[in-house]
């Protein structure tokens, strides 16, 4: 490249050392659901992605604050994580399309409607209804209650929507180099992620011991963990990578017109909280 040098980065182990991470994390959560152990896996695989997590941070900043980046380097990142995102959107698109399915089609079908109503056969006293309450087969209990979409949920979507408006304030900040402010603003979105998994959490504890929701209350349980918790998780990873950006933050690392780092950890929370609106509404309230 005329005028400059092309940084290329070393090899790097990271990603190997948290694909390897992930599934064990994954394995011991299957194996516990499955087979009722398999927690240490888990959460052995959890504190290694929490490892990886750290120093490959760790390596990336050094690399930054030793002035290796340049334009394209910059260039490389943005698409980078606008795949990344991309590739988030069609994991959260997955959920949203079984449970699209099975609302449109499955249920309607086991009730004798539609082109495959021959199903209503395996079941003839079953009828169609969302949330299912009453699942096909005897073996199957469904849930006793459903969460108020206009009390817990509601309060964690506001959490989550504020959120994004103090981060979008803090990056405003930054950027005119008033550093104070999105300090204050980034830690005060950081206290609202945090505020909205202990509120889930409380609502977690709800379902299971007074509503009967559970991953064997059948199609309407499952879903309602699988989208729930995944984004849970994400909410999970987001404020470690906020938590992270404060710290740099506080190191002095950023600078007004590069901060890459604060961006990309915008961009990341931003999506969090869409797809919160989608499900507050898919999930919860239609």
């Amino acid at each position: 490249m005329s005028g400059g040098s092309y940084y290329v980065p070393a090899s790097s182990k990271w990603p190997i050392f948290a694909g390897l991470a992930l599934a064990a994390m994954l394995v011991g959560l299957g194996i516990l659901l499955v087979y009722g152990w398999g927690s240490w896996i888990m959460g052995l695989g959890g504190v290694a992605i929490l490892v990886v997590m750290g120093l490959w941070f760790r390596d990336v900043i050094k690399e930054s604050r030793g002035g290796l980046y340049d334009a394209q380097m910059d260039r490389s990142f943005r698409w980078g994580m606008g795949w990344f995102i991309f590739s988030e959107v069609m994991f959260f698109a997955a959920f949203f399309g079984t449970l699209f399915y099975v609302r449109t089609f499955a249920l309607p079908w086991l009730d004798g409607e539609g082109a495959k109503g021959v199903s209503a056969l395996l079941w003839p006293d079953f009828a169609a209804s969302w949330p299912l309450m009453n699942p096909p087969g005897s073996e199957i209990e469904g849930p006793r209650g459903i969460a108020n979409p206009w009390q817990l949920p509601l309060v964690n979507t506001l959490f989550l929507v504020t959120s994004s408006i103090t981060l979008t304030i803090a990056h405003e900040g930054l950027k005119a180099g008033h550093r104070d402010s999105a300090r204050n603003c980034l830690i005060v979105t950081l206290i609202l992620g945090v505020c909205f998994l202990l509120v889930q959490g409380f609502e977690y504890y709800e379902a299971y011991a007074h509503l009967g929701i559970t991953l064997q209350a059948g199609i309407y349980g499952s879903t309602f963990f699988l989208l729930t918790g995944f984004h849970g998780a994400h909410v999970t990873v987001g404020a470690i990578i906020l938590a992270s950006m404060l710290w740099r933050l506080q190191c002095g690392h950023f600078e007004r017109d590069n901060h890459f780092g604060f961006e990309a950890a915008a961009w990341y929370w931003h999506f969090v909280d869409v797809v919160w609106i989608g499900l507050f509404l898919f999930v919860y309230v239609f």
